[in-house]
């Protein structure tokens, strides 16, 4: 063969290895989600856009390069189980599944395929991963909090109603961020005076019930943990609140803007957007077992003015400057 045959040979054969890359970078890719809402709720829809915005700007286009595959449980742990194993049927390059209820059944239908979550209390001693800076198994994300934060939300309630000597802990048994922020408030209890007991979350018939119960008693007050069926019921448990004169901590914002007293708690939408951050790098070849999982970075201490009036309560200006140092705010709202 002549020199010139074999440059030009050599010379077309350059580029292939470009056209396979640039192949494969067009290949469409697939994420599965799995989310313990409703599909049509406000607040969720707010989450999801956070998500693929973050996605978007980081060059992902659904119908383009990525498809998603939403299944919903709405609180329902069989449905959550049932819709996990649908996901992993279709073997989706990484799943996103924000939540204890969400995350739980998702790793009990899968320990190959890469996870990503986000909303999860304590995620080492919920069990989930090994820890925080080396998750060690297909899953990896964001923590919500830790459940000393349940001991923050006493104090709080506490301290924006002084009468307050009994509280009624709205929680879901079935998940372990309910039992764990359970545990968590319950231990403060003594410190703050305040005598708590368990409001199980079920249907809306069961907590408008117990609910009822628990106000025909003086100097009351309620704590909303988060879980799916904190969502489902958001409306029901901030009416019951307003009905009964009971001040109420929960732990997103949302529930203060939609008529709630106060939370304290991490940006929940902040999260969904971090956590299309983490889906792209596994996207791109990372293993979750190495991409260390992420403590909050922002809290959000919020009041509803509007409500503390018309509960009768006074927040005095002495409160607010204390909030600012005792309860690690990176933004401080007042809803009027």
């Amino acid at each position: 063969m002549r020199r010139r045959d074999v440059i030009t040979l050599l010379g077309g054969a350059l580029p292939w290895p470009l056209v396979a890359r640039a192949q494969q970078r067009e290949r469409m890719r697939r994420i599965g989600m799995l989310l313990g809402y409703s599909a049509n709720d406000p607040q969720v829809q707010a989450r999801s856009a956070a998500f693929l915005q973050g996605l978007q700007q980081l060059g992902w286009t659904v119908g383009q390069n990525v498809e998603i595959d939403y299944r919903w449980s709405a609180g329902n742990m069989d449905d959550a189980r049932k819709y996990a194993a649908e996901l992993v049927a279709l073997a989706p390059d990484v799943i996103f599944a924000p939540g204890t209820a969400s995350l739980g059944p998702m790793l009990q239908a899968t320990r190959t395929i890469p996870i990503v979550f986000a909303l999860i209390p304590d995620p080492v001693g919920s069990g989930f991963i090994n820890s925080l800076a080396r998750p060690g198994g297909n899953a990896t994300g964001f923590a919500a909090f830790d459940y000393g934060l349940g001991a923050k939300w006493l104090q709080l309630l506490k301290e924006l109603a002084p009468n307050v000597t009994r509280a009624a802990v709205i929680r879901d048994p079935a998940i372990a961020s309910g039992l764990g922020s359970w545990a968590a408030i319950q231990s403060a209890s003594p410190a703050t005076g305040i005598e708590v007991s368990p409001i199980n979350m079920a249907d809306a018939g069961e907590i408008e019930g117990a609910v009822a119960a628990f106000a025909q008693a003086p100097n009351g007050g309620l704590i909303l943990t988060g879980s799916a069926l904190a969502v489902q019921h958001r409306d029901l448990i901030i009416a019951l609140a307003a009905r009964h004169k009971l001040p109420a901590i929960y732990y997103d914002p949302y529930y203060v803007a939609a008529g709630g007293l106060a939370s304290y708690g991490v940006d929940n939408i902040d999260q969904f957007r971090r956590a299309a951050g983490y889906v792209d790098r596994i996207l791109k070849g990372e293993k979750p077992a190495e991409m260390p999982a992420q403590q909050p970075t922002k809290y959000e201490l919020v009041i509803n003015l509007k409500t503390a009036k018309a509960m009768g309560l006074t927040i005095p200006e002495s409160f607010l400057q204390q909030a600012m140092r005792s309860y690690t705010v990176c933004a401080f709202l007042l809803v009027a």
